[in-house]
């Protein structure tokens, strides 16, 4: 088992600590980080309660069908994205992570507000951090957070950001002349 818990801790980082078997309590949180730097989305929705809500900046997902769309979206815009656990609080069902994500914009993403961002090739590397309600060994709400404006600036975005019909694209810099 230490074998085993060594390898994991070198490909995804720190895993929170077992309780009561291999990852104990806490093991629906491993078992997410792993399915997310996989991106399998299949073995992620299985993390999540029936009714689990998902809350980020880009969106607010209550239901199996929702959260895929969101996670598909994540991995479209950034094939590459990974996850790496630096930082766990955890107290009875609820656990806090702080972790890194990076990965290289190449695909089509979904910023807040609604807005669509074509691929940049730009890379990035950010910290966020997930709050988790954990219930009977399954997810029941997961909250995310990150510095947007870390992001944007990572991807050569400037604020406002600028979509559509209003004439000045996306705020990238080939897009302002």
């Amino acid at each position: 088992m230490y074998d085993l818990f060594v390898r994991l801790k070198s490909l995804f980082g720190t895993l929170l600590p077992g309780k009561g078997g291999a990852f104990g309590v806490y093991d629906v949180v491993n078992r997410m980080l792993i399915a997310m730097n996989a991106h399998d989305l299949d073995a992620v929705l299985r993390c999540y309660a029936p009714g689990a809500v998902v809350i980020g900046p880009e969106m607010e997902a209550g239901e199996p069908g929702e959260i895929a769309s969101y996670m598909l979206q994540m991995w479209d815009g950034f094939p590459d994205l990974r996850f790496t656990l630096w930082e766990t609080i955890t107290l009875a069902d609820a656990v806090a992570t702080e972790m890194t994500a990076a990965g290289t914009h190449t695909g089509p993403y979904l910023v807040a507000g609604g807005d669509i961002l074509a691929p940049t090739g730009r890379g990035l590397n950010v910290r966020v951090s997930w709050f988790w309600h954990l219930e009977d060994g399954l997810i029941q709400s997961q909250r995310f957070y990150y510095d947007q404006l870390e992001i944007y600036a990572q991807l050569g975005l400037r604020l406002p950001l600028c979509f559509g019909d209003e004439g000045t694209g996306s705020g990238a810099p080939a897009d302002r002349g």
